[in-house]
């Protein structure tokens, strides 16, 4: 909590929160036991393979006893430890006694109790079963009890009523009443021991704070936790002399676990968070105080759920950072955007605060220390991605401290240029993948290979539609609609750009679509929301999979279909590839570029041109296909088998790309020079094809209005010179607009 929450907090006291978590409470969850089911969504869970084991599972199918005892035996085939798993791991069988003579403790270590096993370490740690054969039948007077399990018949350790083993689990359970444990126990049946939550070590409002957590993850509904591991959390506030979990901050209680990782930290943050939510209300007002804002409770859409403030050292620089991010998220902004600006100001913030720097507050900010910044960010950032980001960030920050006037102190000068950005390499080639590539991930027999169905259309969506991941795993259960000619497409949130989208997709990939609804609805009848929800923690199914997920199984996959390039080595590929490849794949098909704008859903043709670049081979075959005419109207003749194409290949791709000519292309070898001051349209090398009939055309008639006025005018010299280059022009077009065979046309793709 920040300062002046504290001082709230003070000024409050806790009968203010006691009484909203008196009014919050629900009557089902104000009990100081709570049992779910064992196969509860929420709390519980599928139950173990093991027959007769009432656990739910854990790893492998197995609960967490049955996983051990599976480890333990050296994890043998998981079908044989199934059919063999005898009733000990349901808790039901008599535990095994220290191998000392007459000794009724449990085991510990070695098959010995603690007093023996202290005992064997004393004398040197001799050969066991000779130290054993040599002790005399142990006496203890009196004679410990028995466990107070029915069954156990095992002493009891000092101050307590079980044995050694039945008292940790006592205490993992919370510390029931003694009979109605050694009863649950008992039963012959399923026992409760991971579908219950004992709640009686608390105190009055902790027992209610508690409670008031596992209401709201009832109602949520978003979030699975095992009851065992909400009992562990209990335990470690149990243990502690807090009256509230309000009394210590995250980090206190983060430190009160072996890992703040664990399930049971968790559980117990995020149940201070929602009893602080209680207590001090939820919104702006209030996230805009903390230092950390919980960002995505604020209804701002993105992949980072926090935005940490605390890392900047300056207070002036935290607030004016508060009052931007809260400006960008507020104008349709996302979360991603102001973790990367926070990122950025924290750096700048860093960098200020260092000795050498020196500056303390914002009017010490100009030109110059920006300068030394950017060499600063140089020698750390140089050729990262973040780099440009960074200075750009900073920019942004200081232009909206000027326009919105939150402070009058800033210099000037503290700018960036646009020279002052790194230099990024231009007409960067698409990362599309190799035909010879495809062929092998689009192979039916390796698709086969995804042991979840799910990822495998995930896969085939990436490859046809060219979604990006974050977007494919996202999609909504009804995503496929038909228009008018009943043709389908898949209906998409491009999240990038904040929008819905389209793309068409065939009648294959809308059947592999309705068998995937027809799956989900199998596991969640209600219908959940997406399209790919994911298997674990999602009661209701309406979590999507998750991309970081995804990702990792396309590696395994990928290995495991040992895709490899034209070399022979293994690929590394990743999911927005597929994006490139489709891109590629639609301009070498001859489809237009606006269409391919459309289908990847781009703001701008220049974001289309970087990702679909046409192939040289496609730039060949329409240049072999056209008709090439000289100033004179004759067809100039390339043998695409002859002895010279490639080499006329060579000087045509030479040709466009230093000496194209706004109607045409110039067929002089690069190491003569032009001995014509005049137009190309009077040289004898120039070079034309139909695609530039539009110009020849309107150029013609531009040259016969000169001739005219030329004429009426009397200047018989200009009237000479232009009707050269119009009775060329005439002859080019005529042998043109000849051609009727309707070649195709090569369309720019820049």
């Amino acid at each position: 909590m920040s300062g002046q929450a504290e001082a709230a907090h003070e000024s409050l006291g806790r009968a203010g929160l006691l009484g909203k978590l008196v009014a919050a409470v629900r009557a089902e969850f104000r009990r100081d036991e709570l049992v779910f089911s064992a196969t509860d969504p929420l709390f519980g869970g599928p139950l173990c393979q093991v027959e007769g084991c009432a656990r739910t599972r854990r790893s492998r199918g197995l609960c967490h006893a049955h996983h051990q005892h599976w480890t333990r035996t050296g994890k043998t085939d998981v079908t044989e430890f199934l059919r063999t798993a005898g009733p000990r791991m349901r808790g039901h069988a008599q535990l095994s006694h220290c191998q000392a003579p007459g000794c009724r403790y449990g085991r510990q270590r070695r098959g010995l109790c603690q007093r023996h096993d202290r005992a064997w370490r004393s004398c040197g740690e001799p050969e066991l079963t000779a130290w054993l054969n040599g002790l005399e039948p142990a006496t203890v007077e009196p004679e410990p009890a028995t466990c107070r399990v029915p069954y156990c018949q095992l002493w009891t350790r000092v101050n307590s009523t079980f044995c050694r083993s039945h008292g940790v689990r006592w205490q993992s359970m919370g510390r029931p009443d003694i009979d109605a444990y050694g009863a649950l126990l008992d039963e012959p049946g399923p026992t409760r021991y991971e579908s219950q939550v004992v709640l009686g070590r608390l105190g009055p409002q902790l027992k209610l704070e508690v409670q008031y957590a596992l209401q709201r993850r009832w109602d949520d509904r978003r979030i699975a936790t095992r009851a065992g591991t909400v009992q562990r959390a209990i335990n470690v506030v149990a243990d502690g002399a807090a009256t509230s979990l309000l009394d210590l901050t995250e980090d206190m209680w983060n430190a009160r676990f072996p890992r703040p990782s664990c399930a049971a930290a968790v559980f117990l943050r995020h149940a201070r968070r929602q009893v602080e939510d209680l207590w001090c209300g939820t919104g702006w007002e209030v996230e805009y105080q903390r230092d950390i804002w919980r960002i995505r409770d604020l209804g701002v859409q993105g992949q980072h759920a926090r935005v940490r403030f605390d890392r900047i050292p300056q207070p002036w620089l935290k607030a004016l950072a508060k009052r931007w991010i809260r400006w960008q998220v507020t104008t349709a902004g996302r979360s991603d955007t102001a973790y990367k600006a926070v990122s950025a100001i924290t750096r700048f913030g860093q960098y200020l605060a260092e000795p050498r720097v020196g500056v303390d507050q914002l009017a010490d900010i100009d030109r110059a220390l920006l300068e030394r910044y950017l060499a600063d960010l140089h020698t750390s950032l140089d050729g990262t991605g973040v780099h440009r980001k960074h200075i750009g960030s900073l920019n942004a920050f200081f232009r909206a401290i000027r326009q919105h006037s939150w402070d009058d102190s800033l210099p000037a000068t503290a700018m960036f240029f646009p020279d002052d950005y790194p230099k990024t390499a231009a007409g960067r080639l698409p990362r599309a993948l190799a035909e010879h590539v495809m062929a092998q991930v689009e192979d039916p027999a390796n698709l086969d290979r995804w042991n979840d169905p799910a990822r495998r259309l995930i896969t085939v969506i990436l490859i046809r539609c060219g979604l990006r991941i974050s977007d494919a795993v996202k999609l909504p259960f009804d995503c496929v609609v038909t228009d008018a000619d009943n043709a389908t497409y898949l209906k998409y949130f491009n999240h990038k750009m904040n929008r819905e989208a389209l793309v068409p997709i065939d009648e294959e990939l809308a059947r592999l679509i309705a068998e995937q609804q027809r799956r989900v609805l199998q596991h969640w009848p209600r219908c959940p929301g997406v399209l790919l929800p994911r298997l674990t923690t999602n009661p209701d199914g309406n979590q999507p999979y998750s991309a970081a997920t995804y990702r990792s199984a396309l590696y395994r996959w990928v290995k495991c279909c040992d895709v490899r390039d034209e070399h022979g080595r293994p690929v590394h590929l990743t999911p927005h590839q597929w994006r490139h490849t489709l891109g590629t794949r639609l301009i070498n098909r001859d489809v237009p570029q606006e269409v391919v704008r459309r289908i990847l859903d781009h703001d701008s043709a220049e974001m289309t041109s970087h990702y679909a670049r046409l192939h040289d081979t496609t730039v060949r075959r329409h240049w072999e296909q056209a008709r090439k005419v000289n100033i004179s109207g004759d067809t100039v003749i390339f043998d695409p088998s002859g002895p010279l194409a490639e080499a006329a290949w060579a000087k045509q791709r030479l040709s466009r790309a230093t000496q194209a000519l706004p109607n045409g292309y110039c067929g002089l070898p690069l190491v003569q020079s032009c001995p014509h001051a005049n137009s190309c349209l009077t040289c004898p090398m120039f070079l034309t094809t139909a695609e530039f009939l539009p110009q020849h055309r309107k150029h013609h008639q531009q040259t016969l209005q000169i001739i005219s006025t030329a004429e009426a005018r009397g200047q018989t010299r200009m009237v000479e010179m232009n009707q050269h280059v119009a009775d060329n022009l005439t002859a080019i077009i005529t042998s043109l607009e000849a051609d009727t065979g309707g070649q195709d046309q090569v369309a720019d793709a820049c």
